[in-house]
C-alpha cells in the first residue's frame, strides 16, 4: 500500500492526530474567528456562521497543513529544504512554513500563475520556478526536483497536510459546540478530508457538505463512479479548487465522512464574492466563496433554525479579477444601468439629459459622446451612459422618465 509520511492511505485521520497537530502549530498560525452573519442568517432562515480562513497567514487555510508537515517532519528535512507545486495558496503556505522553520523553499508554479501570487510567494522568501501548463505538470516537475534531496510537500494528497487542515474543524467545535451543518470547498480534498475527520469524530450527527465549481466536478464524479476519475475542467473563477482528480488519500475520507457534494455555477460564485464583500466586508477568492454560493443558490437543504458554518477558505483574489467580479455583480443585480440615447447636437442638450438622470437619483459613472455615426442625422449624436442605481426598480423609473421626456433609449446589458 502506498505510504504518505508514516500513515497509510485509507487509514483514518484520528481525532488524536488532529489534536496533536493543533498543539504543534499553535502560535505559528492564526486561530481564525467564527462570526455570525445576521444578513445571511435571515436569507437562509438559519443561524449562519463564517469561519474566516481568509484572515489566516498567507490569506488561506493552506498554511495550517504546510506548517504541520514542516514542524512534524523537521528532523527528516535536509539542508536543501522543501519543494512544492501550487498555483498560489499552497505556495504561500509552504513558503511561510519553511521561512518560520529556517528552511529554504522552492515553489514550482504553472506558467499561467498570477503575477500577484508569484510575487507574494517570493515575498515570503521562496524561490519560484515557472514550469508546467497544468498543476499536475507542475507537481511532476517538483517531484523530480525532490530527487536531489529536497522534501516534497504535496498540496493535498498527503496525510500530514490533511491532518493539519483538520485543525479548522477543532476550532469550529470549540466556538460552536453543536453545528448542524458545515459547508466546505472541495478541490483536491485535503481541506474537507481534515475537517470532516475532526468534526465527525467529535460530533457524528453534524452534516458535512462539500462544494465544487461545476466547471471542475472531480469529487462529485468520483463519488458517482465509486472511484477516482479525471474530469475535463473548464476555466473557473474558483481556480483554487480546480483540481481535475481528487487526491488518493482524500477520496476514502470524502466517501466515508462527507454527506453530500454539490456544484455551483460561475455566476453564483461571483454573486457570493460580491455578497461577502458588501454584507460582511469579507474579501473571499472564488474557492473561498463557494460555500456561500451554494447557500444563496439553495443547493443545500437546510432546516429552519439550523446552525450552519461556511468555511471561507481563502481571500487571495487578484485585484483585476476582483474589479471584473464587482462590475459583473453590479450589472446582474441592477445596480448599474447602461443605456444610450439620441440627443440634439446643440448646446444644453446633454445637460438636459443628465439633469433627468440626476433627478431620478442616478449617479453617472461613465459617459461617451459619439458624433457622426452612420445612419444618424448630422444634427444629432448618441450618448452612451453608465449610471449607478439602487436597483432594478430605480432603473425602471429612470427609463419611464426618459421615455416620457421624449428620448429614444436603448438599454444594454
Amino acid at each position: 500500500m502506498t505510504r504518505l509520511g508514516e500513515m497509510e492511505i485509507g487509514s483514518a485521520i484520528t481525532l488524536e492526530a488532529v489534536m496533536r497537530a493543533a498543539k504543534l502549530i499553535e502560535g505559528s498560525v492564526i486561530r481564525t474567528p467564527l462570526v455570525r452573519s445576521p444578513t445571511f442568517s435571515r436569507m437562509a432562515g438559519a443561524e449562519v456562521y463564517l469561519k474566516l480562513e481568509d484572515l489566516q497567514k498567507g490569506g488561506s487555510f493552506k498554511v495550517r497543513g504546510a506548517t504541520y508537515k514542516v514542524l512534524s517532519r523537521r528532523e527528516e528535512i535536509g539542508p536543501a529544504g522543501v519543494v512544492a507545486a501550487s498555483a498560489g495558496n499552497h505556495a504561500q503556505g509552504v513558503a511561510l512554513a519553511a521561512k518560520a522553520a529556517g528552511l529554504p523553499a522552492t515553489i514550482v508554479m504553472p506558467v499561467w500563475a498570477s503575477m500577484a501570487k508569484q510575487e507574494a510567494t517570493r515575498g515570503y522568501g521562496a524561490e519560484v520556478i515557472l514550469a508546467g501548463e497544468s498543476l499536475r505538470e507542475s507537481i511532476s516537475f517538483a517531484q523530480k526536483m525532490a530527487e536531489d534531496g529536497r522534501t516534497f510537500i504535496h498540496p493535498y494528497d498527503d496525510l500530514d497536510i490533511i491532518t493539519g487542515q483538520g485543525t479548522i474543524g477543532l476550532e469550529i467545535l470549540e466556538d460552536l459546540a453543536e453545528p448542524d451543518l458545515v459547508v466546505v470547498p472541495v478541490g483536491g480534498g485535503g481541506l474537507i478530508g481534515g475537517i470532516a475527520s475532526a468534526i465527525k469524530a467529535k460530533r457524528p450527527e453534524t452534516r458535512i457538505v462539500g462544494v465544487q465549481a461545476a466547471a471542475c466536478p472531480s469529487a462529485l464524479e468520483a463519488l458517482r463512479a465509486k472511484e477516482r476519475v479525471v474530469v475535463e475542467a473548464e476555466r473557473s473563477i474558483a481556480d483554487g479548487i480546480s483540481v481535475k482528480e481528487i487526491g488518493e488519500a482524500n477520496f476514502p475520507l470524502i466517501r466515508e465522512l462527507v454527506d453530500e457534494v454539490v456544484l455551483v455555477e460561475e455566476e453564483e460564485i461571483s454573486t457570493a464574492i460580491l455578497a461577502l464583500l458588501e454584507r460582511k466586508k469579507v474579501l473571499a477568492e472564488g474557492a473561498g466563496a463557494v460555500p456561500l454560493a451554494a447557500l444563496l443558490a439553495s443547493k443545500i437543504k437546510i432546516a429552519k433554525g439550523n446552525e450552519v458554518v461556511l468555511v471561507i477558505s481563502g481571500g487571495n483574489l487578484d485585484p483585476p479579477l476582483l474589479e471584473r467580479v464587482i462590475r459583473q455583480g453590479l450589472l446582474k443585480n441592477g445596480r448599474i444601468m447602461r443605456f444610450s440615447a439620441c440627443i440634439e447636437d446643440a448646446p444644453g442638450s446633454l445637460a438636459r439629459l443628465l439633469s433627468l438622470v440626476a433627478e431620478g437619483g442616478g449617479n453617472v459613472l461613465a459617459i461617451h459622446h459619439a458624433r457622426g455615426e452612420r445612419g444618424h442625422s448630422l444634427f444629432r449624436s448618441r450618448v452612451n451612459l453608465e449610471v449607478e442605481t439602487r436597483g432594478p426598480d430605480q432603473i425602471e423609473e429612470m427609463k419611464a422618465a426618459l421615455l416620457a421626456a421624449g428620448y429614444e433609449i436603448t438599454v444594454r446589458s
